[in-house]
């Protein structure tokens, strides 16, 4: 190992400078003077220590901002993230809300039918635009028969037309094949509804141009026909239109059902038959019965 002071100048130099230094830290100590000498000195001196560390500030403040922009961005995607889960959580809320709602309603019309029903939940739809059909979830298995009546939280909806195993077709009222017998509720008015092929619209059959027909009026089944039970609202009447030249009125009615809209549906059980008491008449017996039963022993 070389020495760092070889020969005589440069050991004369290391003495001076010990000695230098010696005599600074014993004035520092002692000389107040000294000491406001190197406050001053060192005032001097910061602008330079600014300027040498501004490469290492400058080095810690771009890499400050680039891990802040790498976080950034990351959280940013995050929060993306976040608000598309919480959209698609707030939809599904949204749908359950609005299905828990239709089934309430579901409910308290079940309340309001005599007769037993079940529930039948849709599951196609016709895509004829000429052919208003839906296809339910319900089918000969399940004591689906031709003919049911099927409504839902509104009133009528349609009737089976076509039954398998385990679904069925419903057309509905306002299919232009169908017709259901109705009655104004005010007055007791009845007619025959028409589909019209129109979703949302039915007509009144051959309404005399004198009838006491109003708009505002709410149609319910009459029960004629014995295939819709009697009193289940079918529609409102909103247009009624009169020609003094013409013996019928047209009248326009709008279901009461969402014919479109409802996913659940009931459909109505036939009324249980009720076999009728025997009369006190009926339980006598007449020589003829007493013959009757009589006559095998004899033989």
């Amino acid at each position: 190992m070389k020495p760092i002071f070889k020969g005589g100048i440069p050991r004369l130099f290391f003495l001076i400078l010990v000695v230098v230094s010696i005599v600074f830290m014993i004035t520092d100590n002692s000389d107040s003077k000294a000491r406001e000498a190197k406050s001053y000195l060192s005032l001097l001196l910061t602008p330079i220590q600014w300027l040498v560390d501004l490469p290492s500030r400058m080095a810690d403040d771009v890499s400050d901002v680039l891990v802040s922009r790498r976080s950034l961005a990351k959280e940013n995607e995050q929060l993306r993230s976040d608000v598309i889960s919480l959209d698609q959580q707030v939809q599904q809320m949204a749908s359950l809300t609005a299905e828990n709602i239709r089934l309430r309603e579901l409910l308290n019309g079940r309340e309001r039918i005599p007769n037993e029903v079940k529930l039948a939940e849709l599951i196609g739809v016709n895509p004829d635009p000429f052919q208003h059909q839906i296809i339910l979830g319900k089918g000969s298995e399940d004591d689906v028969f031709i003919g049911q009546p099927v409504l839902d939280a509104g009133g009528v909806l349609g009737q089976v037309v076509e039954v398998s195993h385990y679904t069925c077709r419903v057309m509905l009222i306002t299919d232009a094949r169908h017709a259901l017998p109705v009655e104004i509720i005010r007055n007791g008015f009845r007619s025959i509804a028409l589909g019209k092929g129109t979703m949302g619209e039915l007509e009144l059959e051959h309404v005399p141009d004198t009838a006491d027909v109003r708009e505002g009026d709410l149609l319910v089944t009459s029960g004629l026909g014995k295939r819709f039970p009697y009193g289940y609202p079918v529609a409102q009447i909103v247009s009624v239109v009169r020609d003094p030249g013409q013996p019928f009125a047209i009248v326009k009615a709008v279901p009461s059902a969402r014919l479109d809209k409802s996913r659940h549906l009931l459909l109505v059980e036939p009324a249980p038959i009720v076999p009728e008491e025997p009369t006190e008449s009926d339980m006598l017996e007449t020589p003829e019965d007493v013959q009757s039963q009589e006559a095998p022993a004899n033989g």
